[in-house]
């Protein structure tokens, strides 16, 4: 005999039925500066929300099979959508390329990103984050990309504002901090090899296949690894499907827009605003202290974060 399916079930049935409805009533704006503006609103605010998002996401799902689900079946989502839209097919090595980013860049990165916020503060793990642009940086010069003694000023600035969130700034533990750290390094790289790999041509293909197959791996590591689903409640399914339908398909669009339509530093522009966002949720919605320490260490890392956009020669000319 079949067992009843559980009320939680139902109930994110209903939800997801009418978030999907909503979505389908939205027009995008027709002209290029709307679709930017609609952009950056959902990379500055449903990403700086997505934090709390894994927050409550992470009492009923384990931290890998979180990341990779929601990403799975988001790259599900869109590539249904993107071939209802008959784009050129793209090539077995624009597939495997699209792969090899999705593997770092959403496998990776938001695997590490959930495992650390079991311990650290939505806030917390937000201004880690924001020095994705720092790794970048690095990485850059590591590749034979001359960067300006400015330049090293700005990490070391960020440097120090991660050593105060490890002596006293922080809501979480040193470990929990350092894979949040990892992640953000996974997603500077996974943004390199984005830079550098063919990817299919199609914004929403593209899209669909670095996710899906991103979030495809990291469930199989879940998996493996022993990671099983947990008691199932509302409040933390409701929060899935907040962070696969916003975060995920919509965040993931609309940042692939921003890169092909703006400048560099528009579209990373999400990395100041996100932990202001985080923060600020955290505080109000879940309680979490705003001590000194973290408010130093923010304005430490966001400022370096901003000195190393002024002294990008690749930037400063945009």
């Amino acid at each position: 005999m079949i067992p009843p399916p559980h009320p939680v079930f139902g109930l994110a049935q209903s939800t997801a039925r009418k978030l999907w409805t909503f979505c389908r009533s939205l027009r995008l704006p027709r002209s290029r500066r709307g679709r930017v503006t609609l952009s950056l609103a959902v990379v500055y605010f449903v990403w700086g929300s997505t934090y709390l998002g894994v927050h409550v996401a992470l009492e009923s799902f384990p931290p890998l099979l979180l990341s990779g689900s929601r990403n799975l079946l988001a790259g599900i989502g869109l590539f249904v959508f993107a071939m209802r839209r008959r784009p050129a097919r793209p090539t077995l090595l624009q597939v495997r390329n699209a792969g090899v980013v999705g593997a770092v860049l959403v496998g990776f990165s938001g695997g590490m990103l959930a495992y650390g916020m079991r311990t650290v503060g939505t806030g917390t793990a937000a201004i880690i984050v924001a020095t994705v642009p720092l790794f970048a940086m690095v990485i850059a010069a590591a590749t034979g990309h001359h960067i300006a003694r400015a330049e090293w000023g700005a990490v070391a600035l960020g440097l120090v504002g991660i050593g105060v969130l490890s002596h006293g700034g922080t809501t979480g533990t040193a470990g929990g901090s350092l894979a949040v750290l990892c992640g953000a390094l996974f997603w500077a790289i996974g943004a390199h090899l984005a830079g550098k790999l063919e990817l299919p041509s199609d914004l929403f293909l593209a899209t669909a296949v670095q996710i899906g197959l991103g979030g495809a791996i990291s469930t199989l590591v879940a998996w493996v690894s022993g990671e099983r689903m947990m008691t199932l409640h509302f409040l933390p399914v409701l929060a899935f499907l907040y962070l696969m339908l916003a975060g995920t398909m919509a965040g993931f669009v609309a940042y692939g827009y921003l890169i092909r339509h703006t400048s560099p530093l528009v579209a990373s522009s999400c990395m100041y605003v996100n932990p202001v966002v985080a923060v600020a949720l955290g505080a109000l919605l879940l309680g979490e202290p705003v001590t000194t320490g973290t408010i130093i260490a923010m304005v430490l890392i966001l400022g370096s974060v901003a000195l190393s956009f002024l002294f990008d020669d690749r930037r400063r000319g945009v």
